[in-house]
């Protein structure tokens, strides 16, 4: 693995020597951008507050529409994201049909907003009282989706240097293990699902140059925020950000995009066989999916320390850093209700994956699922 990290600097912005100082190094490097990032922003907040109070309401509403995530009639066009301004319709209009009845029918299509797409797709109505996990918690499925949200809305601003902290920097190594297998190349399209700050859609936004493309994506719009303003003040200029559900994906058409990645995000799923069958529907034929995630130690020994580590160590620097240890607990048990390495290859291959492999990284803790569309 180490040879492969030192072929791949180049994906990162920092080129640090793996030595015995990397891991304070990155964590150094992380507080450091972070409380820039946190600088830029406050800045950018502070001028908007005082452009809105000396111009009146209609600047107020003109800044909102600039600081607004990317319309579906504002991405791109002529490329092949798959964006569309309505939502399929699959009913054929009978011959019979007289033009005002059909002027009707179009009328009651629903026009396709961006922000409709995070909306629950569990409810009481389609699922009943259908259970599902919260962490190691028991709710409703219709309720899942608004408990993580909370979650992340909580810990968006503190989440990179949450991540430095409690992986001592070694979360860098891991995204940049699995950007070599992502196989990017100038001029391809690529989705990144639950994106959230975009470390992975930064390094690709510069791979796929000014003739690709890339979509942030995430079902969180605090996470999503943070991520927009990474990226703008990182000057990449060929991404989109969209607000997004990964188990319908319903912003993007059938055979849209080359790669689709989702790095540690898939584990917050409700429903994660209906999110791995639209992350196929939306990749072109040869495309490729990788997934980072959590996943099981493969040595006992280190599985019981990590154990001991992720369940008194990381609430306790939740409560310090983003002074929020609940959510760093759910955090801590939903990488263990997340399924193994095996059994992810199992739905993948089940959604219609081919050619699927994981590749182990420190020992378990976390792998890279690797799949292709026929």
């Amino acid at each position: 693995m180490t040879d492969n990290i030192h072929n791949n600097n180049a994906h990162l912005d920092q080129k640090p020597t793996i030595n015995g100082h990397l891991q304070d190094k990155l964590v150094r490097d992380s507080i450091t951008h972070n409380q820039n990032i946190t600088a830029q922003v406050q800045a950018r907040q502070n001028y908007e507050t005082n452009t809105t109070l000396n111009t009146g309401i209609d600047a107020g509403v003109e800044n909102s529409k600039k600081n607004d995530f990317t319309q579906v009639q504002d991405l791109p066009t002529g490329t092949p994201q798959g964006q569309q301004t309505t939502m399929p319709n699959n009913n054929t209009s009978s011959n019979t049909v007289d033009n005002a009845s059909a002027q009707t029918q179009t009328a009651k299509q629903t026009l396709f907003n961006q922000r409709d797409d995070i909306n629950n797709p569990h409810t009481p109505d389609t699922d009943g009282n259908e259970e599902t996990h919260f962490g190691y918690k028991t709710v409703n499925k219709a309720e899942k989706q608004a408990r993580v949200a909370d979650v992340f809305t909580s810990v968006a601003k503190k989440y990179d240097i949450m991540n430095d902290l409690m992986s001592f920097g070694i979360h860098r190594l891991w995204k940049r293990y699995a950007i070599s297998l992502s196989g990017v190349r100038a001029g391809q399209h690529v989705l990144d699902i639950a994106g959230g700050t975009g470390d992975l859609a930064k390094v690709f936004s510069r791979e796929v140059g000014k003739n690709g493309h890339v979509v942030l994506s995430d079902i969180n719009a605090a996470m999503l925020e943070v991520g927009r303003e990474r990226l703008i003040n990182a000057g990449c200029n060929n991404v989109d950000f969209v607000l997004a559900n990964a188990e319908t994906l319903a912003p993007f058409d059938d055979n849209s995009f080359d790669l689709v990645t989702i790095s540690f995000g898939l584990r917050n799923v409700t429903d994660k066989d209906a999110a791995l069958k639209s992350m196929y529907r939306v990749l072109k034929p040869g495309g490729r999916l990788l997934i980072l995630e959590f996943s099981k130690p493969v040595f006992e020994p280190l599985s019981k320390a990590y154990d001991l580590y992720s369940f008194t160590a990381l609430p306790i620097m939740g409560k310090l850093i983003a002074n929020d240890s609940e959510s760093y607990q759910y955090l801590a048990e939903s990488i263990r209700m997340h399924p193994d390495q095996q059994t992810l290859k199992q739905m993948m291959q089940q959604a219609g994956f081919e050619n699927c492999d994981y590749h182990n990284l420190t020992a378990g803790i976390v792998a890279v699922h690797r799949g292709f569309k026929a």
